[in-house]
Parts: structure tokens; sequence; C-alpha cells
């Protein structure tokens, strides 16, 4: 069964636009992993937008699931993610007028740089993953550079409908299966929601997706728990087509 990381983040949008402390998102990470997430992700960008440097401590600190630390590969973040020692960092690129991650990184015009990353966390024993498009000369570059996962963007699937997004599962399928083949472990995100997540979590090489917004506003709605198990449903039903 696809396993469910669960993105904080807009939780903590939420809180900023208010200025106060509600909703914390160290309740939304504990509570998502009482009611069944394998793993919690939160991005601290450079314009702390969401995330702030003290949800990164305090959530590392309150669960005992996987803490995946998502990040611009910047030195002031880098240093961020040695000291708090995170189980896993995502390294995502990030333009500062984005309203979210636009699409993967460009490994191939930023190989060296990105040499020198990920040899700095392999050398602390942190693991890493990439967020690339689901090509494969981004999957050959993710196993050169010594990634051991990478999370293959599905927004252009979730953004597309009818025979452009079966053409967008058709390339994210091929990709999720090659990458499986490089030794690469294989997860998914971005734009993934109740209605477009079932189709993504049939893939048997996708061990994991991420979720944030769609599980965010759906909480708002109905509660986290349900928002939690409903998506946790999904996942279980797709495991068994």
């Amino acid at each position: 069964m696809t396993k469910l990381t669960v993105n904080v983040d807009h939780f903590a949008t939420l809180r900023n636009a208010r200025g106060g402390n509600e909703p914390n998102p160290v309740t939304a990470a504990v509570l998502s992993e009482l009611y069944g997430a394998n793993g919690i992700v939160v991005h601290l960008r450079e314009d702390r937008r969401h995330i702030k440097d003290s949800d990164v401590i305090a959530i590392r600190k309150a669960i005992n699931c996987t803490f995946d630390f998502e990040m611009a590969a910047t030195e002031e973040i880098i240093n961020i993610a040695y000291d708090i020692y995170p189980d896993l960092v995502t390294l995502v690129p990030e333009k500062r007028k984005e309203l979210t991650t636009e699409g993967g990184l460009d490994l191939k015009g930023n190989y060296n740089y990105y040499e020198r990353v990920i040899s700095g966390f392999f050398n602390r024993n942190i693991p890493v993953s990439l967020f690339v498009e689901p090509k494969n000369e981004d999957l050959e570059l993710s196993q050169k550079l010594g990634a051991s996962i990478v999370e293959l963007h599905t927004g252009h699937y979730a953004n597309s409908k009818g025979q452009v997004q079966q053409h967008e599962l058709q390339k994210i399928r091929e990709a999720a299966s090659y990458a499986h083949s490089l030794g690469l472990k294989v997860v998914a995100g971005h734009g993934l929601n109740y209605s477009n997540t079932f189709d993504v979590a049939t893939i048997s090489q996708i061990v994991d997706v991420s979720i944030g917004h769609a599980l965010v506003s759906r909480a708002m709605f109905l509660g986290l728990e349900r928002a939690v198990t409903d998506m946790l449903h999904i996942l279980e039903t797709a495991s068994i087509q």
C-alpha cells in the first residue's frame, strides 16, 4: 500500500494570516501521525512565508514518524538541515514569487552544485530525495548524483484533464518503473487531491505520496482526522487494484 506523508505547510499559512498561534502546524503534525500518516513534510522557504524555524524544531521533536525536510539547496537552509538532522531532505527548486513549487529541479544545469550538496548530506548520513520531472534523463542524473529517492512531480498530471491527464499519468507510470529499475525509491507529489490520487497510487513502484493543500482544505470542513483517514482509504483501495 502506498503510504501517506502529510505536508503541514498550509496550517502555518492559515496561522500566519491572523498572526497568532492557531492553527498550530505542530499540533497538525502530531495528530496526522496519530491518525495514520507515515510521515510529515515541511518546506522551510527562504522567505518563511508559512513554516517558521521554530515550527521545524518543534515538529522534529514532537513526531515519531518520518520527518521530511523540504528545502531549496541554499547555504542557510542547508545549515539548518544539518542542525535539525531530519530523517530525509527533499531538495526542490524555489522562486520567491511562485505560489507553489512550479516544476522539478534543473539537475543538468546545476549538476556540480547538487553533487556537492548531496555529498554533504551523504557524509552526515541524511538521505536525499530529489524533486524531479518524470523524465528518464532526470532519473539517471538523480542516480548518478547519489540520491536515494526521487519525488516525481505530479503537477502537470494534477492540473490536466481527459486524454492529456491520461498521457501525463502514463509518463509518471513509465518514470516510476524506470526509476525503480535504477535502484531509486519512488515517491510522488504536487497537486494531488481526493479525486486524482487514486490512479497515481495504483502505480506499484510509488511507495509514498505527499499531500498538503488538498488535505488541509478538507480538514477545514470535515476535520483533520477525517481528512487523513479519507486519503488513507483511497490509498488502501488503490493498493488492491
